[in-house]
């Protein structure tokens, strides 16, 4: 009788791996400069070596890129509805997903420069998503906005507004959602 050698628990323990080092690479850029952000690093904080780290994402850029798939899938998860029943809903949302993303986004627009790629794609998508959520969720498809309501929401409900009242103003998220739902009204509402 021959043995069956059954590959699901190394598999398992494969990917047990893989989003170790995922969430170590996303624990360190959400505090720590990228530049700092080592192979070594990466591997200290996930518990394993740096050829492991090597073996699973084949380079540091290979981390920051899963890193950024993931962070897509949440936001995606957290802001991808299309339609809510008031903006006071899509504003707690959005508040919800500042609170939850909000610290790696703001560490990683502290650091945008040209050269570095990974970080002005990822914050371009993100700068086009909101854009995008803005028109989606916060304007009906019948109610034509020109573009520069359309920036005056888009500013309303930017991260650096959030950033201001509740980091550095110290404001409960409840009064985030309370400031940015009443400029949004506001914005909407003029005449």
């Amino acid at each position: 009788m021959t043995r069956r050698y059954d590959m699901s628990r190394r598999s398992a323990q494969a990917v047990r791996t893989r989003e170790s080092i995922i969430s170590a690479t996303e624990k360190l850029l959400r505090s720590t400069r990228i530049e700092e952000v080592s192979l070594q690093a990466i591997a200290e904080e996930a518990g394993t070596t740096m050829q492991t780290v090597l073996r699973h994402m084949e380079s540091r850029d290979g981390c920051f890129v899963a890193v950024s798939e993931v962070v897509a899938a949440r936001v995606e998860k957290q802001r991808g509805r299309s339609a809510y029943d008031s903006r006071d809903e899509a504003v707690t949302d959005l508040v919800a997903h500042y609170e939850a993303e909000g610290r790696l986004m703001l560490n990683l627009l502290a650091q945008e420069r040209k050269e570095d790629a990974f970080i002005t794609a990822m914050l371009r998508k993100g700068r086009t998503y909101h854009r995008e959520w803005v028109q989606r969720c916060l304007i009906s498809q019948q109610d034509r906005r020109s573009v520069t309501e359309i920036d005056a929401l888009v500013l309303a409900t930017d991260i650096y507004a959030w950033k201001l009242l509740r980091l550095d103003l110290g404001r409960s998220a409840r009064s985030v959602v309370a400031v940015m739902s009443r400029v949004v009204n506001s914005i909407l509402e003029a005449e």
